[in-house]
């Protein structure tokens, strides 16, 4: 009893000596924020915008006050009335505000275009107090970056770091003014880098969770060397408010498009003229492909870049002037970064072998979106198959149309195939299977091709939907699930 009561009282005093020490230890780990404020914070800024908007005299009387907490959330759905009942069609002024980094002493600073947008006014406000009237001095939507000019000298201007050499749970610290309140330090890490978000193809997002709010859009991101390492632009929340996932620009793509804005006004980006997709697993087993990377060209345009080099729908993207393409994500912002008129090395996968295609990279512009449209009538006797498709034979007209030697179209899904993503509209060019690409040119040619293949194998079919071109993948074990005969 005695020895054990001695093992206890061993263990016991290890266990509080290891405690100690590690709370000793996280003590002396923890970050001082401190002087990176005091250095940095006075060339951190508040913006705030005014436009004028136009309101009608039936408008609905605005159910909130200004300072009713529920007043910010409900101003972007409910329309508002005049100040005024009797002032009618007379125009109103909203207010937004954001933040903002000055990047040069004799006044450029750097916001979210998403801040300054569709504003009549903005105002700048430094840490001193001082406010100046702001110049647009131009804004880039694909980006969400803005340089503004005010009309001063002698201005605190912060440094700027290396977004390249950040590090996954890297503390970062944000200096902003969420709902307003100027000056607002957060901090936290580096979640993620190159981070991907929907409708944002240009710019490889630092996500942090670094508490950012409405107000702190436009605002530095600080590494603990005192350095802006990116801007920070979007949250992801579902109340409106921070939710932990916080997105910032890489400061290098900010300062690549303030250089262009300041030097013409506008930013030039290379463009190939090519529609990709990503690359699924059964895509990349469907072509042959050692490894799921790269993008795939699912369609060319005519004339463009890309078609005069010789690129194909259905190759797909592996390399861009000697980078490595691991997602479809990484290609439209590489192409982007690359100069118009400059020649580039591109690298594909088609039909099992890789080729070195150059390409003249073209010039981005403003273009609109082409509708698809379904292609209507019956092309000739309705044929059904194994993965419950019901297809018919183009029309010479329909082939006329889409510019097609081949294809079926498909007038009915039936069992999986409704469920495959696959829609009544579309025409199937090709079938991919194991590496082997065959072109479709009959309803009948079709079902045998899809007889060959093994019913446990994935089968992906090239499709051209209205103007576009895309890999859809059935899944094997799907065939038989339609009502067709299977031959």
């Amino acid at each position: 009893m005695r020895r054990l009561s001695r093992w206890l009282l061993l263990f016991s005093f290890l266990g509080l000596t290891g405690l100690s020490f590690t709370v000793s230890a996280q003590g002396r780990s923890l970050p001082d924020f401190t002087v990176l404020v005091e250095q940095q914070g006075p060339a951190v800024v508040n913006i705030a915008t005014t436009q004028r908007v136009r309101t009608g005299a039936q408008a609905m009387p605005f159910p909130f006050d200004e300072n009713d907490p529920a007043f910010e959330l409900f101003r972007r759905f409910l329309p508002q009335m005049p100040r005024d009942p009797g002032d009618g069609g007379q125009r109103d002024a909203e207010k937004s505000l954001g933040s903002g980094f000055i990047i040069s002493s004799d006044g450029y600073l750097l916001t979210n275009a998403h801040v300054v947008d569709g504003a009549d006014t903005v105002t700048v406000r430094l840490t001193d107090k001082r406010e100046f009237r702001a110049k647009v001095i131009g804004a880039d939507k694909r980006t969400d970056v803005a340089l503004l000019k005010i009309d001063a000298t002698g201005l605190p201007t912060v440094r700027l770091g290396d977004a390249a050499r950040l590090k996954v749970g890297e503390w970062v610290v944000a200096i902003g003014s969420p709902f307003g309140f100027e000056n607002s330090v957060t901090a936290g890490i580096v979640s993620a880098k190159g981070r991907a978000l929907p409708q944002e193809n240009y710019v490889p997002f630092i996500q942090t969770d670094v508490a950012i709010n409405p107000g702190n859009s436009g605002g530095p991101l600080f590494n603990m060397n005192g350095e802006v390492v990116g801007i920070n632009s979007q949250i992801y929340s579902r109340s409106g408010g921070f939710m932990g996932l916080s997105f910032a620009i890489p400061i290098d793509v900010a300062m690549d498009i303030q250089q262009q804005l300041r030097s013409t006004g506008k930013v030039s980006r290379g463009r190939l003229g090519i529609v990709i997709q990503e690359v699924s697993k059964e895509l990349a087993e469907a072509l042959g492909l050692a490894q799921q990377a790269g993008a795939v060209v699912n369609a060319v345009e005519r004339g463009g870049p890309a078609d005069k080099a010789g690129l194909e729908a259905g190759d797909v993207i592996l390399k861009f002037d000697g980078k490595t393409i691991t997602s479809s994500a990484e290609l439209p912002r590489l192409v982007a970064a690359a100069k118009p008129g400059s020649r580039a090395s591109v690298q594909v996968w088609r039909k099992g072998k890789l080729r070195d295609i150059p390409v003249q990279i073209g010039q981005m512009v403003e273009e609109g979106t082409v509708a698809a449209r379904p292609l209507s009538g019956k092309g000739g006797a309705a044929s059904s198959n194994r993965l419950g498709l019901v297809v018919s034979d183009l029309t010479a007209a329909q082939r006329r149309e889409l510019e097609l030697d081949g294809g079926v179209l498909i007038e009915e899904l039936r069992g999986a195939a409704a469920r495959s993503g696959l829609r009544t509209g579309d025409v199937i060019v090709a079938v991919i299977s194991k590496g082997s690409t065959s072109e479709v040119k009959s309803a009948e040619q079709l079902n045998r091709l899809l007889n060959q293949v093994d019913p446990a194998a994935n089968v992906t079919l090239l499709i051209r939907r209205g103007e576009m071109q895309t890999f859809v993948t059935i899944r094997g074990g799907a065939a038989g699930n339609g009502n067709g005969n299977g031959r």
